[in-house]
Formats: C-alpha cells, sequence, structure tokens
C-alpha cells in the first residue's frame, strides 16, 4: 500500500500524540517481557504493526490498527505484583486494556475489539476476525517473543537505543 504524504502526516502525527501522553507515559512504569516496559513494548507494536500493514495492498483501516496496537497493553498495573491477576493476566488485561483505553482515550469500538483479540491464540475463543486485527496480533506475538529470548543485562545497555528508535514512527 502506498502512502500519501498527507497519510504520512496524519499517522506520524497520531503517533507522536500518544508518545508524549501524561497518561501513555505511566506505561513506562509496567514491566513486561524480562525487563522491557509496555510503553517501549507498545511502539514497537506500532511501528511493527504499520510496517507490515503497507506491505499488503489492500486498503486497511491505518488508523486504527496504530491506536490499537499503541493500547494493547494500556492495562496499567503490574501482574507479577497484583496476587488476583497473577494467574489470569494473560487472559484478563486484554480487557482491561480496552476499558482503560475507553475511558481515557476517544476510541471507537472497532479499536477496542482489536485491543481485546490481540491475545489470541492464547485467548483461544476470541480469534483476530479482521486484517487489521491479526496484524496487530501478529506484530505483538512477534515483538513480545524477542523481548522474552532477550535477557535483562542487553536490554537494559540498550534501553536508550529502544527510546530513540520509537522517537518516530516512520
Amino acid at each position: 500500500m502506498k502512502l500519501s504524504e498527507e497519510k504520512k502526516q496524519e499517522l506520524e502525527s497520531i503517533y507522536q500524540s500518544f508518545l508524549y501522553n501524561d497518561k501513555i507515559l505511566k506505561m513506562k512504569e509496567v514491566s513486561m517481557h524480562r525487563g522491557s516496559n509496555a510503553y517501549i513494548h507498545s511502539f514497537k507494536v506500532a511501528k511493527l504493526a504499520i510496517k507490515r500493514a503497507l506491505r499488503r495492498k489492500k486498503e486497511l483501516d491505518l488508523n486504527s490498527i496504530l491506536i490499537a496496537s499503541i493500547l494493547h497493553d494500556y492495562y496499567l498495573y503490574d501482574w507479577r505484583i497484583e496476587r488476583n491477576m497473577k494467574k489470569h493476566h494473560a487472559k484478563r488485561h486484554p480487557f482491561i486494556a480496552s476499558e482503560n483505553a475507553k475511558r481515557d482515550f476517544l476510541v471507537n469500538d472497532f479499536i477496542l475489539d482489536i485491543i481485546k483479540q490481540h491475545m489470541w491464540p492464547y485467548n483461544f475463543r476470541l480469534f483476530p476476525r479482521t486484517k487489521e486485527s491479526r496484524i496487530v496480533n501478529n506484530s505483538d506475538n512477534t515483538v513480545a517473543f524477542k523481548e522474552a529470548i532477550t535477557s535483562k543485562k542487553y536490554k537494559s545497555k540498550r534501553k536508550d537505543k529502544y527510546l530513540n528508535l520509537i522517537k518516530t514512527l516512520f
């Protein structure tokens, strides 16, 4: 899919509005896969999802892919500490993230569905029904896998690099 300069600027504007949003910055405090945090993870997923969407020939809702991929892990708690969430975090957090996104941002039902479906196949009943939700799901799985196999020591040394990497969408 070829992007016009206006569409590219629109996507970059949306990306930047989330990147420095006070509510999104709270995601830096939420630890993720082996030393990563939800903030870096979500923006890496967003970049990969847009990159994958642009490889497709069919028209896709790029705005929804971008917003959903940024908000897919917007659950704002550390599941390793919260006793009642430890056991069911993987299945419950998409619903918590979608509720938080609905509460804090102007998002439509399509974006909320993408957020809820991003944990397939772990949430086996929530198969990603649209191309957009499959792109976000696959991008999240790819980034999570890479983060999981990377050592904490390596990640802590590269944190500044990751923050620089996510400063812009394109």
